[in-house]
């Protein structure tokens, strides 16, 4: 009946070193990122749950000026900034309408390495 429009979607990135955060349209055209490296932070302190919150809330004033409030997030990977990335885009301001987790698990790993023989 009503032609509402899609929400945005915001992939999250979180390795044990960075975080990084892109803001893309349904049909995964990016139209902002940000990570913890560009928001500021350097070295250790790059790969902590504050630098991912900031970066988080940079993203949320980006996609304000963009003219959206609601986004489906889409979370990958393991580092520490998984849960503050996602507080800092509530806390700039964001509805969050899902939350979907796409890490990817190993079904059976690697070939282990041969045997050593002396």
């Amino acid at each position: 009946m009503f032609n509402r429009p899609k929400p945005f979607r915001i992939c999250i990135l979180s390795t044990l070193n960075n975080t990084i955060l892109t803001l893309t349209d349904q049909d995964g055209k990016v139209k902002a990122w940000n990570s913890a490296g560009s928001s500021g932070f350097r070295g250790a302190r790059r790969a902590t749950s504050y630098a991912a919150q900031q970066a988080g809330e940079l993203l949320a004033k980006k996609s304000r000026t963009l003219g959206t409030r609601i986004v489906t997030v889409e979370l990958k990977g393991f580092g520490p900034g998984r849960d503050a990335s996602v507080k800092g885009l509530k806390v700039g301001g964001l509805s969050i309408q899902k939350i979907e987790d796409c890490t990817g698990i190993p079904h059976n790993g690697c070939r282990a390495p041969k045997k050593r023989r002396l």
